[in-house]
């Protein structure tokens, strides 16, 4: 009998010990687990900063070499024009000289006076480009003494930089006076004036899409684009000597 509770202990010695080493394994393979977890996640942090470092040194290295080459590159060099072709589906460039030499003290010259395309007898424009790809155009807008141009919206945006007098919107509390620079955002309905006093206004305006005219309820009443202002300039410039073609070299 005393035997047998002996072994029976022993057993039971036994069972305990093994659930113990078990239970430290499983302890031990958690605590490796994590420990590997996080020795990986710093590896990869490591790597990664490392990498980024890299990268941007990299870059630094790469600006430091272009900027170097700027600055090195011989003055022969450096002034020699570009030898390659330019693309052949390139457009040829626009250059229109003295469009800033407008002056009130100036006497007007009375073949650049041709080139104003008149749109009532107050308002005319000069033509600089007419982007038909893009649909927009570039012109002077002139008004000559106190005068408005009516009520309109642009579906597009507009930038315009005053070169002589001033104006103003009705709408706005502010005045474009010479030097100022304009921009007018899609949609917006306004209504540009020259006051009394101006004895002439030039404004250099960039124009996308159209222009909308407007009742004061904002009822659409009218429009122009680049076709429709590139069509009274090749009407005017016939009818002045100059011939419809003559606009082309504001064509793209």
């Amino acid at each position: 009998m005393d035997r047998n509770i002996v072994m029976g202990r022993n057993i039971l010695n036994l069972l305990l010990l093994l659930f113990s080493v078990v239970q430290i394994s499983r302890v031990t393979g958690f605590v490796t687990t994590k420990a590997s977890s996080v020795a990986r996640k710093y590896a990869i942090h490591r790597l990664s900063s490392a990498t980024l470092d890299s990268v941007s040194s990299d870059e630094k290295m790469e600006e430091t070499r272009e900027i170097s080459n700027a600055l090195t590159e011989p003055v022969d060099e450096a002034f020699t024009p570009y030898r390659g072709e330019q693309p052949k589906e390139a457009l040829s460039e626009i250059f229109v000289p003295q469009v800033f030499s407008h002056s009130l003290d100036g006497v007007e010259n009375i073949e650049e006076e041709k080139l104003w395309v008149p749109q009532t007898d107050s308002v005319s424009f000069r033509p600089l480009c007419f982007c038909v790809s893009g649909g927009y155009y570039v012109n002077l807008l002139r008004v000559r003494g106190a005068g408005l141009l009516s009520r309109h919206r642009h579906p597009g945006p507009v930038h315009g930089h005053v070169l002589k007098g001033k104006w103003s919107y009705l709408e706005h509390d502010w005045v474009a006076e010479a030097g100022s620079y304009v921009f007018e955002p899609p949609g917006e309905i306004h209504t540009l004036v020259v006051p009394e006093g101006v004895d002439e206004m030039i404004t250099l305006f960039h124009v996308t899409g159209s222009l909308l005219y407007c009742d004061p309820d904002g009822n659409v009443v009218g429009a122009e684009d680049v076709f429709t202002k590139l069509e009274l300039a090749k009407k005017h410039y016939e009818k002045v000597g100059l011939g419809e073609d003559f606009v082309q070299q504001f064509v793209r």
